[in-house]
């Protein structure tokens, strides 16, 4: 039975060069001479990972978050993977760190918006959560065409991909 994954994984090569390329460029820039001003890549656990923006002020903070989306968009990587919006959190002295979660995997409650939005479609396939992805089967490999773009028009600010396609 035809069938793929919608999943939601960013390119870590990708997002790891436009990491690099932000820290190379704030390095060169005449504004943030003598700063502190850098970016960096953590992984929390096994899937999450978060981008670290540190800066000496308000100001730095929010060049250094326009150099780093730029960074993004020229490498490629989707900007709604980042959860931008966050608290810059005080650190010692004039430090500033802003945490920005990278999101990596489809939760609960998007899996079942992806659900109800193909149940609610009428179309002749069938949605299994299965771990942090979800399977959509059908009978047919034009029904899980239209399924896909149905997905991609009902859940535009999500990157959604979509992998193991099946015939």
């Amino acid at each position: 039975m035809p069938s793929f994954d919608v999943v939601l994984e960013p390119d870590l090569v990708e997002l790891r060069n436009a990491v690099e390329q932000a820290n190379k460029e704030i390095g060169t820039r005449f504004d943030f001479k003598g700063s502190s001003a850098q970016v960096e890549l953590t992984q929390q656990g096994a899937k999450q990972r978060e981008l670290s923006l540190l800066a000496d002020s308000d100001f730095q903070l929010d060049q250094v978050r326009e150099v780093m989306l730029t960074r993004l968009a020229k490498r490629g990587v989707d900007v709604r993977y980042l959860e931008l919006g966050g608290t810059p959190l005080k650190l010692g002295g004039d430090r500033l760190r802003l945490p920005v979660p990278v999101k990596n995997g489809i939760d609960a409650d998007t899996a079942r918006r992806v659900q109800q939005a193909l149940k609610s479609s009428k179309l002749k396939v069938q949605a299994a959560v299965q771990g942090d992805s979800v399977r959509v089967s059908g009978a047919k490999r034009d029904d899980l065409q239209s399924a896909i773009a149905l997905l991609r028009r009902e859940l535009d600010e999500l990157p959604l991909g979509f992998n193991n396609f099946r015939a």
